[in-house]
């Protein structure tokens, strides 16, 4: 396996219709969003993802209940997460607390006055950015202490 401490980071919002997806740069600074795949054929995109920008961590939105306990959702995706382990072995995995990150992308899209139709086609991206964003800061901030 890389290293957990440089090279990109890659996030996922993975839904049951959607996958939002989310990248950073080299040096973990900036997440940039990189789009939405369908939830029926998105391991080709991931696959394609992982070819072409080689993240040596990839970040898994975790769907956790506002009381902060997992839910079924949660489970659902703590399946996928070990699912891609094994199909990614050469790569790391961690989960992430995702709570309110589709509300707020929802929120920020409706204060931009983005149209119903273009909200839904960008909500997850932008749920992977907040979620990846969300998770350097962390990292940025735990160097820092």
């Amino acid at each position: 396996m890389t290293s957990l401490n440089n090279g990109r980071v890659l996030a996922l919002d993975i839904g049951t219709v959607r996958i939002g997806a989310a990248i950073s740069d080299p040096n973990r600074i900036i997440a940039q969003g990189l789009g939405v795949w369908n939830a029926e054929t998105w391991l080709n995109d991931l696959d394609d993802c992982i070819k072409k920008f080689d993240p040596s961590l990839i970040v898994v939105g975790l769907p956790l209940r506002t009381d902060g306990k997992n839910s079924a959702t949660t489970e659902k995706i703590l399946n996928i997460f070990e699912e891609l382990k094994t199909k990614y072995p050469q790569k790391n995995f961690v989960t992430h607390d995702e709570r309110f990150t589709t509300v707020i992308a929802q929120r920020t899209l409706l204060e931009a006055d983005i149209s119903r139709k273009k909200r839904k086609k960008s909500v997850d991206k932008i749920a992977a950015v907040l979620i990846l964003q969300n998770y350097l800061e962390g990292l940025h901030n735990h160097d820092q202490l």
